[in-house]
Order: structure tokens, then sequence, then C-alpha cells
């Protein structure tokens, strides 16, 4: 089972590896803890990596959707947290919120449980 767990969810498990990430950078790149760069990279990482596990344990439309609106988030954070300065954090920012929406919608678009929860069965 657990193989049928890794080959189908992989998404899950990059997401998770993205959100990770998402919480270290700024670490990474030097911001302060309380600096709203860094807060809103703790919070919308922690979402997406608590989502990520949810889903490799069992899979919902709602969390995968709401993953892809953090990922949305993420990707336009760098202009409300004023990061756009800093390519270095904006691009990590930019890669990891595309990518979450990337894998949130291949997710949705080939997994049979979700296409079960959309039929209603």
């Amino acid at each position: 089972m657990a193989m049928h767990l890794s080959t189908r969810r992989w998404q899950d498990q990059v997401i998770l590896l993205l959100a990770i990430w998402l919480i270290v950078s700024p670490w990474a790149m030097a911001y302060p803890s309380d600096s709203p760069p860094a807060i809103n990279a703790f919070i919308a990482g922690g979402i997406m990596a608590v989502l990520a596990m949810f889903d490799l344990y069992k899979t919902y439309a709602w969390a995968v959707f709401l993953n892809i609106i953090v990922g949305a988030w993420v990707v336009f954070s760098p202009w409300l947290v004023d990061v756009m300065h800093d390519r270095a954090m904006s691009a990590s920012m930019l890669v990891v919120g595309l990518a979450a929406i990337a894998l949130g919608i291949w997710e949705l678009r080939t997994d049979p449980d979700l296409h079960q929860q959309w039929a209603g069965t």
C-alpha cells in the first residue's frame, strides 16, 4: 500500500518539500523571524505542509483547492510583504507558489479519488 500511495500522491510529497523550504527560507536568506516576509513564509509554509501531510493520509478536493489558494497567495505575496527588491526571496516565493498551484491542479486532474469525490460516489 505504501508503494501505491507514494506513486499516486507524489504531488503532495513535493508540495510538502516546497512547504518545508518556504518555512526555512527566511532563515536561509537572513530575514529576521519577526519580519513580515518571514511571518508570511512561516504561516503559508505551515498551512501548505499541514495540508500536504493530510493529503498524504487521505485526499480531499477541498484540501487540494486550499493548497492551490495558498500557492496563489505565495505567488502574490512578494508584492504584499515588500520583498520584490530581494530577487532571491521573491524568486523563491514565486517558484514555490507556482509549483504548488501546478502540482495541485495536476493532482486534481489525475487522482482517481478526487474524481470520485467530484462524481459524488
